[in-house]
């Protein structure tokens, strides 16, 4: 489980499990990376995505010492029972739901984390004011995730990374938060600026590069 005293690089992959393994193999060892099995990399191979990338990560990292931490990026929008139990099965340590699922969906897909010793993160990709929707719930998760999404980003210069919303959050809930949908220095730096406890990455680690080892020690470095 994370610790809350700490602050997290979370890598998401989302090319192949070739590409995937290349990555993990660049990396340095930390107790600091959370690899993520991105949605893309979920739907091209299934649970065998979140399990390989476990043993990859486990292979190259408890060697020395350190946790083996794996996201699985579900986007759970329904079934957050069979979903939680199926990453678990696949080696998880969390998942993913959208925050814009029925708030039966999260409140299950919670409970089912907590129950079977996962992390839960509730992404508020698209979703306004995302104190509204934690408000509802019986339980809070694990990490709330504030999310520009890929497309927003792409096709809609003026939309910001949602750093406003970190403060609205923390000012009402004990609960981690995270920032996704910026991949530069820069932009890793406003996050841990505004407080983030988890900054989220994935362009510059879509494919290896001889610079990929360096770039996660930059990363590392800023996020303290």
């Amino acid at each position: 489980m994370l610790d809350r005293k700490k602050r997290y690089l979370q890598i998401a992959l989302n090319s192949t499990l070739e590409e995937g393994y290349d990555i993990i193999d660049s990396l340095p060892p930390s107790d600091r990376i959370l690899i993520e099995a991105g949605t893309p990399l979920i739907k091209r191979y299934g649970l065998e995505a979140i399990r390989s990338l476990r043993a990859r990560w486990a292979w190259k990292n408890t060697a020395d010492g350190f946790m083996s931490y794996v996201v699985a990026d579900l986007k759970t929008m329904d079934r957050g029972e069979t979903e939680v139990v199926l990453a678990k099965e696949a080696g998880a340590s969390a998942a993913i739901a959208l925050g814009m699922a029925p708030v039966e969906t999260i409140d299950v897909f919670i409970e089912s984390c907590r129950k079977n010793n996962l992390d839960s993160m509730v992404d508020m990709m698209n979703v306004d004011w995302p104190i509204k929707i934690l408000r509802k719930l019986k339980r809070m998760p694990d990490v709330v995730v504030l999310h520009r999404g890929v497309d927003e980003e792409h096709f809609n210069r003026n939309k910001p990374i949602p750093y406003i919303q970190i403060n609205k959050v923390r000012a009402s809930y004990h609960t981690m938060i995270a920032i996704a949908g910026g991949d530069t220095i820069r932009e890793v730096q406003r996050a841990i600026f505004n407080d983030a406890d988890i900054v989220i990455v994935w362009r510059e680690f879509y494919k290896a590069t001889g610079e990929t080892a360096k770039l996660a020690g930059e990363f590392l470095k800023e996020i303290k």
